[in-house]
């Protein structure tokens, strides 16, 4: 693949990825009936609601600066994994009537995310090393 296509792809992933994360905080910030209703039925309203919507911010933030992509990726991937498991576990596909919108949204965005850690994956790899504790020569 030539360089100019990944980071066509790149650029898509990371757009994908962060648009739907900051679309969802304007529901999320202003207590919108949907986000209250999800974050009330898993025992998270209002603190879970807004923690995790500045997470999201976050997330999206450093998804779009290529120097952390893979950081904004990471937490995405972690975001978006929790999103998923409630809605596999206590909300179900459908919520609110939604015809499933805000899981195919959290589905999106984990591919992304995951796709972006896989293709910056040596970058992680390379922060793990360096934070790896050194052994002391004896």
């Amino acid at each position: 693949m030539s360089s100019s296509a990944l980071k066509i792809i790149v650029w898509a992933l990371r757009i994908v990825a962060a648009v739907i994360m900051l679309q969802t905080l304007y529901f999320k910030f202003t207590a919108a009936e949907e986000s209250v209703y999800i974050f009330t039925k898993l025992n998270l309203e209002p603190t879970g609601r807004l923690g995790i919507g500045v997470l999201e911010l976050i997330a999206s933030i450093l998804i779009l600066i290529p120097k952390t992509t893979v950081f904004g990726a990471v937490l995405g991937l972690g975001l978006m994994s929790g999103a998923l498991f409630f809605h596999f576990t206590q909300l179900g596909i459908v919520v609110m009537d939604d015809g499933g919108q805000l899981f195919i949204y959290a589905l999106l965005v984990f591919v992304a995310c995951l796709a972006l850690v896989i293709i910056f994956r040596k970058t992680l790899f390379n922060l793990l090393n360096f934070l790896k504790p050194k052994s002391i020569a004896q």
